[in-house]
C-alpha cells in the first residue's frame, strides 16, 4: 500500500475554521485527521503541504518512522503549526491502519480500558452575559446529563484584574454553583490570562465553590511561574493544550508543575504521542484530560485515545454546534447519563461527506479570550449535535 494523495479542507465553524486532512492510497482505503488551530489555520494548510511532499509514494503503516522522520527533518522543532499538521496526518495514518485490519484504532493501541468516558461540557455559556444567564445556561446544559461544567468567567482582564472584574467572576461561579448544586463538577478555565499573584489570589478565591481545577492561570511559556501558582493554590492546577510532544511534558512531570495534564490530540503529535504523554502521567499518577474543543474528526479520534489510556479523567465537548456539522461527517455519537461511549467502527470510525464541505469557506476569525466577547462562542442558530 502507497500513499497516493493528501487533501486539505477548511471548513468556517463560526468560533473558528476547521481543518480536515484526507490521506488517499492506491488500495482505495483512505484516512482523516483534523488539524484545528485556532487562528492559524491558512499556516497550517501550508505546512500540510509541505509535510505531503515527504509522504507521497509512502507506506502508510510505517507511522512511527514517519512521524520521526517528519519531526526530525523539520529541524525548527515543535510549535503549534508544525504539530497540528503532524497531529493531523498521523491521525490519517492509523485510520488507514485501522480501516486496513478491519479493526477501530484503541485495538492497535492496546484495546479497550474504558467503553465509556465521562463528559464535561464547554461552551454551555454561549451569549450569557450576566451571572444570571449563565444560571440558567448551566441548568439547561445539566438537564441534557452532563456531570461537569467549563468556562472563564474572567472576562477581559489580562495578567491583573481590579475587584469589580474579580466581584463579576465570583458572583457568577457563584450563580453556577447555586444553580447545578454540589454534585456537579466545575472547571475554571484561566486562558494563561494572569501573573503569577494575580493568579494565586484567584484560586484563593475561588476555592469556595470547590472548581475541579484552575486552568491554565498563567501563560504556559514559564513552567516555574505555574508552579508558584501551584505551590500556593489550593485547588488542582490544570494544563497542557498548549505545549507539544512527550518532550515538553518531561519537564511538566519532572517539576510536578500539573495535577492534570490536557494535551491535544490534534496539536500536541498525534495519537500515538499523546498516547505516551498519558502513559508518562500515569506513572506519576497523574489525570489525563486532554484539551477537546474542536471539531467532529479531532473528537473521534479523542475517543479513541480514551479509550485505551487507564488514566483518562474526563472528556472535553462542546455542548453545541453550528447547524452544518452534521453536514461535514458521518459522525453518530452516544451519550447517556454524563457519558460518551467508545465507538467499535474500523479506524478512527468517522468519514468525510467532502461533497458538502465546500459549501462553508474559510472565514478569517479572531482571538476573543481577551477582549470581552469570549461567549460569542456560537451562533444563535447552534444545535446539539448528539
Amino acid at each position: 500500500m502507497r500513499i497516493t494523495d493528501i487533501k486539505t479542507y477548511t471548513v468556517f465553524c463560526y468560533r473558528t475554521n476547521w481543518i480536515f486532512v484526507k490521506i488517499i492510497t492506491d488500495e482505495g482505503i483512505s484516512g482523516v485527521g483534523e488539524a484545528t488551530l485556532e487562528y492559524k489555520e491558512q499556516a497550517v494548510v501550508g505546512a500540510i503541504e509541505e509535510l505531503k511532499r515527504y509522504l507521497i509514494g509512502k507506506d502508510p503503516t510505517q507511522i512511527e518512522l514517519h512521524y520521526h522522520n517528519i519531526y526530525r527533518d523539520a529541524y525548527w522543532r515543535g510549535g503549534p503549526v508544525l504539530m497540528s499538521a503532524l497531529s493531523a496526518v498521523e491521525a490519517g495514518l492509523w485510520d488507514i491502519n485501522g480501516k486496513a485490519l478491519g479493526v477501530p484504532v484503541h485495538r492497535l493501541l492496546g484495546g479497550k480500558y474504558h467503553d465509556k468516558v465521562k463528559v464535561y461540557a464547554n461552551g454551555w455559556f454561549a451569549g450569557a452575559k450576566r451571572p444570571e444567564q449563565f444560571a440558567e445556561a448551566a441548568k439547561r446544559a445539566v438537564k441534557r446529563g452532563f456531570k461537569g461544567l467549563k468556562w472563564d468567567p474572567f472576562g477581559q482582564a489580562y495578567m491583573t484584574i481590579t475587584n469589580e472584574e474579580l466581584d463579576n467572576a465570583l458572583a457568577c461561579m457563584a450563580a453556577v454553583r447555586s444553580a447545578v448544586g454540589p454534585g456537579i463538577d466545575l472547571f475554571v478555565e484561566g486562558h494563561g490570562r494572569f501573573n503569577v499573584p494575580t493568579a494565586v489570589q484567584i484560586a484563593r478565591e475561588i476555592e469556595a465553590f470547590k472548581p475541579v481545577w484552575f486552568e491554565e492561570p498563567v501563560p504556559p511559556d514559564n513552567l516555574d511561574a505555574m508552579i508558584q501558582v501551584k505551590r500556593k493554590s489550593n485547588v488542582a492546577i490544570a494544563g497542557g493544550e498548549r505545549l507539544y510532544t512527550r518532550y515538553a511534558f518531561r519537564e511538566v512531570f519532572e517539576k510536578k508543575a500539573l495535577d492534570y495534564v490536557q494535551p491535544d490530540v490534534s496539536h500536541a503529535g498525534g495519537l500515538l504521542e499523546c498516547r505516551k504523554i498519558a502513559a508518562m502521567a500515569e506513572s506519576s499518577y497523574i489525570p489525563f484530560a486532554p484539551h477537546n474543543p474542536s471539531g467532529p474528526v479531532a473528537n473521534a479520534t479523542t475517543l479513541q485515545l480514551a479509550a485505551c489510556t487507564p488514566n483518562f479523567f474526563y472528556l472535553e465537548i462542546m455542548e453545541t454546534d453550528v447547524p452544518w456539522r452534521r453536514e461535514m461527517t458521518d459522525e453518530r455519537l452516544v451519550f447517556e447519563d454524563g457519558y460518551m461511549k467508545i465507538p467499535d467502527a474500523p479506524g478512527l470510525g468517522i468519514e468525510l461527506r467532502e461533497e458538502e464541505i465546500g459549501k462553508y469557506p474559510y472565514v478569517p476569525r479572531d482571538l476573543r479570550h481577551y477582549s470581552g466577547t469570549l461567549t460569542d462562542i456560537r451562533p444563535p442558530e447552534s444545535e446539539p449535535y448528539f
